[in-house]
């Protein structure tokens, strides 16, 4: 039997450009599904797995924040953290206009457009963690520090 070639993604490609270590990982999925149903299917503590929100603040400019699963984005302290008065989170039908990617396949690395991204501290905490690989059924396993360099984002407190 031939072996199926993988299908790399826009942030797969990124990361091998930028000569990024990362684990990619699939998982049965036909349609959207949750961060915390992902950590399930593929066994992994709550903690180590990220899911990325886009917002937009009072100034129409977007922001990107990479957050636990189990957690939610503060909006207040998101809106701090980029220099806003507030932000809040973009509507479902934008994400592919503004990103790029799909909804439960959006991931900081590749947008479409480079926008200030902020990955909550939690991850500091963690040797390496899950994000998107950029679709749905796609996880990329890498180290915290290598997620930001890709996306050049900045470590913030951003959760409840």
């Amino acid at each position: 039997m031939a072996k199926q070639k993988e299908i790399k993604t826009n942030a797969m490609r990124v990361l091998e450009t930028m000569k990024i270590p990362f684990q990619h990982f699939t998982y049965e999925c036909d349609e959207f599904v949750d961060g915390l149903q992902i950590a399930d299917k593929l066994n992994l503590p709550y903690e180590k797995v990220y899911k990325t929100l886009v917002t937009v603040g009072n100034s129409r400019n977007y922001f990107v924040f990479v957050i636990p699963v189990a957690e939610e984005l503060d909006l207040k302290k998101a809106a701090r953290s980029v220099g806003e008065k507030s932000v809040e989170m973009i509507h479902v039908k934008d994400i592919n206009r503004v990103t790029g990617y799909i909804r439960g396949g959006c991931t900081a690395i590749g947008m479409k457009k480079q926008y200030v991204t902020v990955i909550d501290s939690s991850a500091l905490k963690q040797p390496t963690i899950m994000v998107s690989g950029g679709r749905i059924g796609s996880q990329i396993e890498l180290a915290p520090q290598d997620l930001a360099k890709a996306a050049r984002a900045e470590f913030k407190e951003v959760i409840r």
